[in-house]
């Protein structure tokens, strides 16, 4: 029998061990892919790919099904996740600005509270990474196949596949660089499903056996819409056939293509294929050759022309997304066997949506839903009960003040966001927002030649105004439309509804001081 002495140590202990797991502080994962389709996770949909892992999050903590972002486009979304404020505020409007890395971000604040923060893979914000303890990041929009990362400042090639590089170290950061019992933030930031779209061996071959289903809108002619959407240059049908589309042409006089750089006229994809290793290479020629050698043996035309793009487009996108699922399921498999798992918030998403065909498109930018709307999946079993579906309107914008939320930190008061967590038990919340507010600006000086502009989406509708060289509106019913091919601005029947969303449109124009929308830059 223990001694009433030993009886009240092992009592304080436990105590003192009950305390300790009750005041843990959660680690943060926060892991994003570029330009991930909400429609190519499965679970939104399985037409297209199966995500088990990815899914996995959703199905032990909340998928929401109407995630946001506030201006579609790679740097811009990554200046938002960083600060909580939208792009006007935190000055990174475009791809051609530079993010200001003496201003507030969440990491520096997490930091400042004693987390480990590290950043790992894409960064795309053209100045060094600030508010981290460790960051490796690759250069600009980076390599799929051996990769140069920049770590701490100095420069190294990695040889292997992006996707498993960028998983190997954001492992090896928290197991080795931070301090024992140390709570961390990381980002895992991967390249894929980003363009050129060049999937790793074990995944080239997914979709030899079939082809897969043809969007509703492929054809889409865009009668009834705006200039915005027919002088828009990010169509399908113009990809370039070496460097998008993998084909080893017999003349490079062969290669068409816009919407990127004229060199590729030139050298195609054969830049990518040299930082190749022989076996690397071995096996993209076993698997693309005989896909050059059907081509120029078939030669498809017209609409059998679009069809074979839109076939070799959409199977080498979903291939790089099969080698992230294989990774997320290998940092879960991590964090479980170290414990950490159900201490940690994990949160899967896409820095903004991608067309994989949706109108004939690649891409993104638009405010229409294939571009606007993300992926989110939140595992935190702490606050998230398993199988919870929110419906909520969630932004990008969100992020920042939920994970100094979620840290036991109030989010300062100059963010624009809101925290997720009165969201996380139910889905739902009282008070939450109705509207969100859009803003998109690369024009006329970025790729695509998308317009720019500004608009507010509500549960069931969206108005959209294209200004600079056009001034022109756009009204879609989704409830009617979710393909959002019937501009219904103007009809008698949606006056009412287009006054209501401009007084709601002026009134978050004037939340998110974004007061004078379409000064020039």
């Amino acid at each position: 029998m223990p001694t009433v002495r030993q009886c009240t140590l092992l009592l304080l202990f436990f105590s003192a061990y009950a305390l300790h797991a009750q005041t843990k502080r959660p680690n943060i994962v926060y892991i994003m892919t570029d330009d991930h389709a909400r429609t190519a996770v499965s679970a939104y949909d399985t037409t297209l790919i199966r995500t088990p892992n990815i899914d996995r999050i959703g199905r032990e903590g909340m998928v929401f099904r109407n995630a946001c972002v506030t201006n579609a486009i790679c740097g811009p979304s990554r200046a938002v996740l960083l600060t909580g404020k939208y792009s006007h505020i935190n000055g990174f409007k475009d791809n051609r600005s530079s993010f200001d890395g003496a201003q507030q971000t969440f990491p520096k604040i997490l930091r400042a509270e004693g987390y480990f923060t590290a950043m790992i893979g894409k960064w795309h914000l053209a100045t060094e990474p600030t508010g981290f303890d460790y960051w490796n990041v690759l250069i600009g929009q980076g390599q799929y196949y051996n990769p140069v990362l920049i770590e701490m400042g100095d420069t190294l090639r990695h040889e292997g596949y992006a996707t498993d590089i960028i998983t190997d170290i954001a492992i090896d950061a928290i197991e080795n660089r931070r301090s024992d019992d140390q709570p961390f933030c990381l980002f895992v930031h991967h390249k894929a499903p980003h363009r050129n779209w060049m999937p790793d061996a074990k995944h080239m071959d997914l979709y030899n056996d079939r082809d897969l289903p043809i969007p509703p809108t492929l054809f889409d002619n865009y009668a009834g819409r705006s200039r915005a959407a027919s002088e828009q240059d990010m169509r399908i049908d113009d990809m370039w056939l070496s460097y998008d589309l993998k084909l080893n042409l017999r003349d490079p006089a062969e290669e068409t293509g816009t919407g990127g750089k004229k060199s590729w006229t030139t050298t195609g994809i054969e830049p990518d294929l040299q930082r190749m290793t022989a076996a690397q290479r071995q096996a993209w020629d076993a698997h693309y050759g005989p896909i050059t050698e059907a081509y120029y043996r078939d030669k498809p035309e017209g609409r059998d022309l679009s069809i074979w793009k839109y076939q070799r487009y959409i199977k080498d996108y979903l291939g790089c997304i099969a080698s992230v699922d294989d990774n997320v399921g290998r940092l879960l498999d991590y964090l479980e066997k170290t414990g950490e798992l159900n201490n940690t918030i994990i949160v899967y998403t896409s820095d903004q949506g991608f067309f994989i065909g949706e109108h004939g498109w690649y891409d993104k930018r638009f405010m229409y839903e294939p571009s606007l709307t993300i992926p989110l999946l939140i595992r935190y079993p702490a606050e998230i009960p398993a199988g919870t579906v929110s419906d909520a309107l969630a932004l990008n914008l969100d992020f920042a003040p939920t994970f100094l939320d979620v840290a036991g930190i109030k989010p300062p008061a100059d963010m624009q966001g809101a925290s997720l967590l009165p969201l996380m038990r139910t889905g739902k919340a009282k008070g939450w927002r109705k509207s969100m507010y859009y803003h998109y600006y690369e024009y006329p000086y970025g790729w695509h030649n998308v317009k720019k502009h500004y608009g507010v989406r509500t549960q069931r509708y969206k108005l959209i105004h294209f200004y600079n060289d056009i001034d022109a509106w756009e009204l879609y019913d989704l409830k009617h439309d979710a393909d959002e091919t019937h501009n219904v601005y103007g009809q008698r029947k949606y006056k009412r509804i287009v006054k209501k969303l401009k007084k709601e449109l002026l009134r978050l124009q004037t939340q998110y001081r974004d007061t004078n929308p379409e000064d020039k830059p």
